[in-house]
């Protein structure tokens, strides 16, 4: 009788490890599947890659992540002459599950890729090879836009100057290697609102902007706390120390007391990014790119504004920025 159980369970304890093994099998070499990347020739009259040109750097903020910023100046605006060419980390000294750097996006590494391939990459986080890219950019949102929008911002990334920067490979940390196949979806893309309905609109640009994705505070495998919604409070290790995004709700300690002028104002006062001041140390510093969003509309900062009015007050006092200790010498 005992034969018979040992023997039993023994089939058993295999057949549920063929059941896993063929299951992770396929999350690793059948997934991710968004389907071929889409056939697209994008014009790119001037048009069209002013409105990339805007998107990419105001809105999307494509050029804060894929080009160098100097974090010794306050917000840390862009190195001019070097949008696009990569090389940002998300590290796991940073807390993220594995070492993560934003591509290339010149013509220097995107010019052999089709069209079709950067759309797929933009808007579901599949790469040229097949590969599934880490969220940090937001494909989930971009995928959401209107097509129209992201062939804008392709034609724009068709124009910038090559320039040649061999960034390092991507790797995600188990179970994160599985995971992130899991993660990519195709998306069918939205439509763009009309900028007199502000609050559709207002949730748009809000999307595009990933305004959410900085500004709600997540657990430990970074998903969005239940509840917390634009509640602030997310960390940001920064040379300097720890910067936590701001509650952009209407509470009371959130934007609750902010007019819309004022909200645009606070914008407003990044405009010009080489006049930011230096930062020291031990100085505050803020990983928000100030001197990026500064440029937007009026209009489109307005909708935002209008927006974010709408959504769920949270009573959430975010703790101030805090500087990295002090090395004190010793004998």
């Amino acid at each position: 009788m005992r034969k018979r159980i040992r023997k039993a369970l023994t089939f058993l304890i295999v057949g549920l490890l063929v059941i896993v093994g063929a299951g992770l099998a396929y999350i690793r070499l059948g997934l991710p599947d968004v389907g071929p990347a889409p056939l697209l020739e994008i014009g790119s009259d001037a048009a069209q890659i002013e409105r990339g040109r805007y998107l990419a750097n105001h809105v999307a903020a494509c050029m804060d992540c894929h080009s160098t910023r100097d974090f010794t100046k306050l917000t840390g605006p862009m190195v001019a002459g070097t949008e696009g060419k990569g090389g940002e980390g998300f590290l796991r000294e940073q807390g993220f599950p594995g070492n993560y750097y934003a591509p290339n996006l010149t013509p220097a590494h995107l010019g052999t890729w089709t069209d079709g391939e950067i759309y797929r990459a933009i808007t579901t986080g599949v790469s040229r090879d097949g590969r599934a890219l880490f969220p940090v950019m937001p494909y989930q949102n971009f995928g959401q836009m209107a097509p129209e929008d992201i062939h804008a911002i392709i034609a724009y990334l068709r124009s910038l100057k090559p320039i040649q920067h061999v960034v390092p490979a991507s790797e995600s940390d188990f179970p994160m290697n599985f995971i992130i196949n899991t993660i990519p979806a195709k998306q069918e893309g939205g439509k763009r609102p009309a900028p007199t309905d502000q609050i559709a609109y207002g949730k748009y640009i809000t999307t595009f902007a990933g305004c959410g994705d900085c500004h709600t505070p997540v657990d430990a495998q970074g998903q969005g706390l239940p509840g917390m919604s634009f509640a602030g409070g997310r960390e940001f290790p920064m040379p300097t120390g720890t910067a936590r995004a701001a509650n952009i709700t209407p509470a009371q300690s959130g934007i609750g007391k902010w007019t819309r002028e004022a909200f645009i104002a606070r914008f407003r006062a990044y405009t010009n990014a080489s006049a930011q001041p230096a930062v020291g140390e031990e100085g505050t510093n803020s990983i928000m790119p100030w001197t990026m969003y500064a440029h937007m509309t009026d209009q489109d900062l307005g909708a935002i504004y209008d927006y974010l009015r709408t959504v769920k007050p949270v009573e959430h006092t975010v703790p101030p920025f805090t500087p990295k200790p002090r090395m004190v010498a010793t004998r």
